[in-house]
């Protein structure tokens, strides 16, 4: 009977390694790994989807799913994605410097029940959400950047000059209820060339190892300490790292064709509706985020031609209807709409450059008067790898930037700004800061208000905001 028992196990597993995918609502036979403090977990958290729905995900080397357990009652989760390696694909790097991608690993999922106070995988505990969250900490754009086009290589070996795993670890002493992603997790597309120790070794490309190094390893801390919010970004397009988007990041229920295992599924796999994340309400006032996908978002306008003018433009709609379930709205999404960002000139000197104009474009289609909905207050994002704060004398939401999780840094900006400067024309600006020193936000809700602050990968306090209804005051704080 043994002997029958594990060859049918055996026969289960393989079965279960060549799914391409599964959905949450999806019933599956599957054997249930009981084992404590397993070795084969490389990863579990908890990520937080539509209508506040919270999702147990773990990542493991077995062959099976573990058993996820909710007060102490076992339950099976199902296969998201099995083990794979999938065939090159066109990317953003040239042929000769791209490679397939390899997961070698099973990512698996379960719903938690609402009513859950205690929850656990192969006996790592998982944090439970809250019915209502008091305190966010707000991290973007954290990966260690290894890209060949721009002869740029970070010293991904050195934690000082990619300081994201200390700044997590700052980060998780706050003790949030919840944490938001702004996007950009994995940044190491091309090899470390010779002559560059400070990078040898390391992982690079679309799979497995490399998710592992610039995002699930570092970020341990922070996916312990509470459930996570996840924005996409452009490193998370098809091109780029969207096979991993998929398999291990994005709530909603994996779908073949949404993969970004094929190029030319990309027009589905790079677009996906917009939902809202409930944070319940402080104060008598409900509030939400709100979470947009600009992952394929280009620079300039979008051609009404284009079939993805009118898929933003739908989607832009479907944002204003989604702020009327809340009194107070936070859009999230990656690209800055009101932020500001700086390059250097070919001829020398800066440039300053206003919020992406695809969006605002788009956005003055749908609400003309102030690119947002009225029920909007404040938007985050990030893109942009420093952090700002900017806030406007006239209706229009106020705009953070939390880009300095810790890849390569951006140029800040010298203030005071000149005159006239703007991240859209009809925006007047009231208070612009902003800083390239690594760190992350927190957003606290009071009673009546919500305090805002901006720490650096040490703890130490650079810019603090108090936001209430539609007016936010900000100062920047002397070091």
């Amino acid at each position: 009977m043994k002997q029958q028992w594990m060859r049918r196990l055996a026969l289960m597993s393989s079965i279960i390694s060549l799914a391409a995918c599964s959905s949450l609502a999806t019933k599956q036979a599957v054997p249930v790994s009981v084992k404590n403090n397993s070795p084969s977990l490389q990863a579990s958290w908890v990520v937080m989807g539509e209508n506040g729905q919270a999702i147990a995900r773990a990542i493991t080397t077995d062959t099976v799913c573990p058993a996820l357990m909710q007060d102490g009652v076992a339950q099976t989760m199902s296969v998201r994605a099995a083990a794979a390696t999938v065939a090159q694909r066109k990317t953003a790097s040239k042929p000769d410097a791209s490679k397939p991608s390899e997961f070698p690993v099973l990512t698996c999922e379960a719903s938690l029940s609402k009513t859950t106070k205690t929850a656990s995988i192969a006996g790592h505990d998982l944090p439970v959400p809250k019915a209502v969250v008091q305190k966010i900490v707000v991290v973007g754009d954290s990966g260690c950047r290894l890209k060949a086009a721009d002869n740029y290589f970070q010293p991904c070996n050195d934690g000082e000059k990619w300081a994201f795993r200390s700044m997590v670890e700052t980060a998780a002493k706050f003790k949030p209820d919840l944490v938001l992603h702004v996007g950009d997790y994995q940044y190491r597309e091309n090899s470390c060339p010779e002559g560059h120790p400070e990078c040898a070794g390391s992982p690079w490309g679309y799979g497995w190892d490399t998710w592992q190094a610039d995002f699930f390893s570092p970020a341990q801390a922070l996916l312990n300490a509470a459930p996570w919010v996840v924005v996409r970004g452009n490193h998370e397009s098809c091109v780029r790292a969207g096979q991993g988007w998929w398999r291990f990041m994005d709530p909603r229920a994996l779908q073949a064709g949404r993969d970004c295992n094929l190029d030319q599924d990309d027009m589905t796999g790079d677009y996906s509706a917009p939902y809202a994340v409930p944070l319940g309400s402080v104060g008598g006032q409900s509030a939400q985020f709100i979470v947009f996908d600009s992952s394929k978002v280009p620079y300039k306008n979008i051609p009404k031609t284009d079939p993805s003018h009118q898929i933003y433009l739908d989607q832009m709609k479907a944002v204003n209807q989604l702020a009327e379930q809340a009194d107070f709205n936070l859009f999230t999404n990656h690209h800055p709409i009101l932020g500001l960002s700086v390059e250097k000139k070919v001829s020398g000197g800066l440039d300053v450059k206003p919020g992406n104009g695809a969006l605002q474009d788009i956005m003055q289609e749908v609400n003309p008067a102030r690119l947002f909905s009225p029920k909007i207050q404040v938007a985050i994002s990030g893109h942009v790898h420093l952090f700002e704060a900017l806030t406007f004398s006239n209706d229009y939401p106020t705009q953070f930037v939390s880009g300095n999780g810790g890849s390569s840094l951006d140029i800040p900006l010298k203030t005071p700004l000149a005159a006239g400067v703007t991240p859209y024309p009809a925006a007047q600006l009231a208070h612009f800061s902003n800083s390239n020193d690594v760190g992350f936000m927190t957003l606290e809700r009071q009673p009546n208000y919500w305090k805002v602050q901006a720490w650096n990968k040490n703890g130490q306090l650079m810019t603090e905001c108090r936001m209430q209804e539609k007016s936010t005051e900000c100062h920047h704080v002397a070091e």
